[in-house]
């Protein structure tokens, strides 16, 4: 069951936006190589975690970190589950990169206001990033 937020003056344009609009433009805006529609979405006080060695990175660091490094390397995302809240909302997601490989993981949403707040991720299984999971262990 999805339950939408409530509806936000997006920075996008006029229109009102639920949490998981919110959602479904964020993923799309990487598709489109553009940081502006990507920057548009992210509130000032921005942070991105990860297991990558992101812990709370704010968006300066997550535009020169995550998406200069990686928009040349993602193709698109398949959104395989948004599971949206008030202010927050779950998405598992299927990336397939431009190399014709794919990966799947989980990331954590918090939204305000039109707005990601914050983006934890969680790496799945066979991710390129070091993890427990990549690594064989328990």
């Amino acid at each position: 069951m999805s339950l939408s937020g409530p509806a936000k003056v997006s920075a996008l344009g006029d229109q009102n936006l639920t949490n998981e609009e919110v959602v479904r433009n964020w993923y799309a805006a990487w598709k489109k190589k553009d940081w502006g529609p990507v920057d548009s979405l992210l509130a000032d006080n921005f942070t991105f975690t990860s297991a990558a060695g992101d812990d709370h990175i704010n968006k300066s660091t997550f535009k020169a970190r995550c998406w200069e490094t990686q928009i040349d390397f993602i193709g698109h995302f398949d959104l395989e589950r948004i599971t949206t809240g008030a202010d927050d909302a779950f998405v598992k997601y299927l990336c397939h990169t431009k190399d014709g490989k794919s990966f799947r993981n989980v990331e954590y949403l918090r939204i305000k206001n039109g707005e990601l707040q914050s983006i934890e991720c969680y790496f799945g299984a066979q991710s390129s990033f070091p993890s427990a999971v990549s690594a064989g262990q328990k």
